[in-house]
């Protein structure tokens, strides 16, 4: 008999810890190899953790909606193979050293902090408070920067269920004023009155914080729906993202009749051919990509005051779920992809969208964001940037209409399938000059479409 860890998974770049939703196995039963134990839940995306072994689930070391750190032991299970016995970490309230002497990341992370014996606030901030989890980085950099347990409680965090993450942190620290609060060490020297309170009183150099939502007045008709997780993030997102950016759209309306007209030609035959329907969305992510080459600045983000120029052309599609909730694949290197990898890729990722599917790692790291709000019948939408992105380009539904053709016998009046397409951009760093050509120049490799290419 050996005793085996289950362990967090590593689930994306981004993903540092998750958050147990649902264990699927209690203690004693019986457990087969790449059989589901548990739900967790990360700040992108829901998924379950398989046993790597048969054996029996001896020890949960974790509750449900505990948040564990990435590479943290969370299950004993005792299996028939091998000789050593593995000894489990029990939960911990810090993260500490992993037994081959490497410590966690974020724990790493923390360590640097306060490695240089700088004195730290004299507040300890706990582990939970009022219904908020605050992970060991987040308290680690509050109490070097002096932040109290009731600024930490009325920072509206953009992590799982509203927790407050490193950014979040760091960015209120940034903003709340220059000076620093006084630490333990310095409060004993100072002669500032000792009930002196360690929130800072002088007025903040940020913009005020805005003010709460009024009270929703209730008949006994009204029905109280609850929030989802999902839906709870996504209006936490949305929020954060109108804080962040100041949003501009412009509009140009594109003339896709060549396009149309391709497509209703050569589907029966890709499909017949490549076993996979093409819609329209590939071949907006073709154009979307040729445009992102001609103006570069379009697939950047913003650190501070510092733009960060995208290497890589990761292309999100938003995708709503039969949930009524929305979620963001992407497709990473969108630029290496021909039409037919466009298309096995936006298929295959929408339908794994729909079954909840996608891996952490599918739904982070896009540069840019395309929505279709056409297939809701709308013929154009002013998207919210989906942050640490800075635009998003949505396109309307295809409507035929009556329109001025040029022709070398003179203008007529013809037919023309034609398609809205709304772009909104952060105007910290993109200019209506450039929002407004990188849309423009979407909709004219639309309109040049070849109706005679190959796919």
């Amino acid at each position: 008999m050996a005793e085996i860890e289950l362990i967090m998974p590593k689930m994306g770049e981004s993903v540092a810890e998750a958050t147990i939703i649902k264990w699927l196995k209690d203690e004693g039963e019986t457990i087969e190899a790449e059989e589901s134990v548990l739900e967790i839940a990360t700040d992108k995306v829901d998924s379950e953790v398989p046993a790597p072994e048969d054996g029996i689930l001896v020890k949960k070391l974790f509750n449900e909606d505990d948040v564990v750190q990435v590479g943290q032991a969370i299950a004993i299970i005792q299996t028939e193979n091998g000789e050593l016995s593995v000894q489990a970490a029990a939960p911990k309230t810090e993260v500490t050293s992993s037994e081959n002497g490497e410590a966690p990341a974020a724990a790493l992370e923390a360590e640097k902090m306060v490695a240089n014996g700088a004195a730290v606030a004299a507040i300890e901030i706990p582990r939970s408070a009022n219904g908020k989890f605050y992970s060991p980085l987040v308290r680690s950099i509050a109490k070097e920067e002096g932040v109290s347990l009731e600024e930490l409680e009325a920072l509206n965090g953009s992590g799982s269920e509203g927790r407050v993450t490193k950014a979040d942190i760091l960015d209120y620290v940034d903003n709340r004023g220059t000076a620093p609060a006084p630490s333990a060490g310095t409060a004993k020297a100072s002669p500032a009155p000792a009930a002196a309170p360690l929130a800072p009183s002088a007025p903040k150099k940020s913009a005020p914080a805005p003010k709460a939502a009024p009270p929703v007045s209730m008949s006994g008709n009204d029905e109280i729906i609850e929030m989802d997780r999902m839906r709870k993030m996504i209006a936490e997102h949305m929020i954060m993202s109108k804080h962040t950016s100041p949003h501009v759209t412009s509009f140009v309306e594109a003339d896709v009749t060549n396009l149309v007209n391709w497509r209703n030609k050569v589907k029966g035959e890709f499909l017949q051919r490549e076993g996979q329907k093409i819609t329209f969305t590939p071949l907006l992510i073709e154009a979307l990509v040729k445009a992102i080459k001609d103006f570069p600045l379009i697939n950047v983000s913003v650190d501070g005051d510092k733009i960060i120029k995208r290497g890589n052309i990761n292309i999100g599609m938003a995708a709503a779920l039969p949930s009524g909730n929305l979620i963001v694949p992407v497709i990473k290197n969108a630029d290496n992809f021909n039409l037919i990898g466009l298309t096995k890729h936006v298929n295959d990722l929408a339908a794994r969208a729909r079954a909840n599917k996608l891996t952490p790692d599918e739904i982070s790291g896009g540069t840019y964001t395309l929505t279709n709000v056409g297939t809701f019948g709308n013929v154009m939408g002013t998207p919210i940037i989906n942050q640490p992105q800075v635009a998003i380009r949505a396109a309307g539904a295809i409507v035929k209409k009556p329109a001025v053709i040029e022709t070398p016998e003179g203008d007529m009046i013809g037919i023309r399938h034609k398609m809205f397409l709304s772009h909104s951009y952060d105007h910290r760093v993109v200019d209506g000059a450039l929002g407004g050509m990188f849309v423009r120049r979407v909709a004219d490799y639309l309109e040049q479409f070849d109706p005679v290419r190959e796919f």
